[in-house]
């Protein structure tokens, strides 16, 4: 009678290797705030050794913390990317869903890398989260048709930008409550917002918002805000 085979042992390549502890590091710093993970902890979670780890990362866990935010980032930054076709606010929802998505699967890492003050975090870490912002505003700028936005449109993004930060910490904070896609909803309708005060006092804003409109369903976000919203409006004219 023959015993199962056992399987036979492969070695990792360098490169399986390396991709194994970035994994692993990422998995840690998703849900860990930098300063809570060490080398010990990758490397039993990898099933390794601690100097296997050096290794691959002779410059300890802050060449590994690096990496893995660079890689991370580069995930965030094809969050942004969306065809651009269909009504804007239907793209930006869809933007909105991934960018959502990923802040629930690296919750404790998310709100550690925004809110700073980790002991791991450098003028390099600090340029690749700018990096990201300045990537998402471009994405941003390109569906609203105004690339080279004047210095108005161009503070409207970056503080929706803010916004969306903000909002994701505190909704992480609150137990991710309400639900992501009332979030999003809600993000939305706050950029349309923005956009039609902006529009009343800037020319550029103005024409942003008139192409825009002209390409949003009548049963879109953007109608749906203004059935919400106009009657308010109405109501307070009359106390004026």
């Amino acid at each position: 009678m023959t015993s199962a085979a056992t399987p036979a042992y492969r070695r990792l390549s360098v490169e399986e290797r390396r991709g194994q502890l970035l994994e692993t590091a990422q998995e840690l710093f998703a849900h860990r705030a930098p300063e809570d993970v060490s080398l010990d902890d990758v490397a039993e979670a990898a099933g390794v050794s601690r100097p296997l780890v050096y290794r691959y990362f002779p410059g300890g866990k802050q060449q590994l913390y690096e990496v893995a935010l660079r890689s991370s980032a580069d995930a965030l930054n094809r969050c942004f990317t969306e065809p651009p076709a269909g009504p804007p606010t239907e793209r930006l929802g869809r933007v909105l869903d991934r960018y959502l998505a990923f802040v629930d699967g690296h919750d404790a890492g998310f709100s550690a890398l925004l809110r700073g003050g980790s002991v791991a975090e450098t003028s390099r870490t600090s340029a690749i989260v700018d990096e990201v912002r300045r990537a998402a505003a471009e994405q941003i700028l390109v569906h609203l048709g105004a690339e080279r936005p004047g210095p108005r449109l161009d503070m409207l993004v970056r503080t929706w930008i803010a916004a969306v930060e903000a909002a994701s910490l505190i909704w992480l904070d609150g137990g991710k409550q309400p639900p992501a896609a009332e979030l999003r909803d809600w993000l939305v309708d706050h950029l349309v917002a923005l956009l039609a005060a902006t529009a009343a006092s800037d020319g550029e804003t103005a024409g942003v918002v008139k192409r825009l409109l002209a390409q949003e369903s009548p049963e879109g976000p953007v109608a749906a805000l203004a059935r919400r919203v106009i009657p308010m409006a109405g109501e307070a004219a009359h106390l004026l």
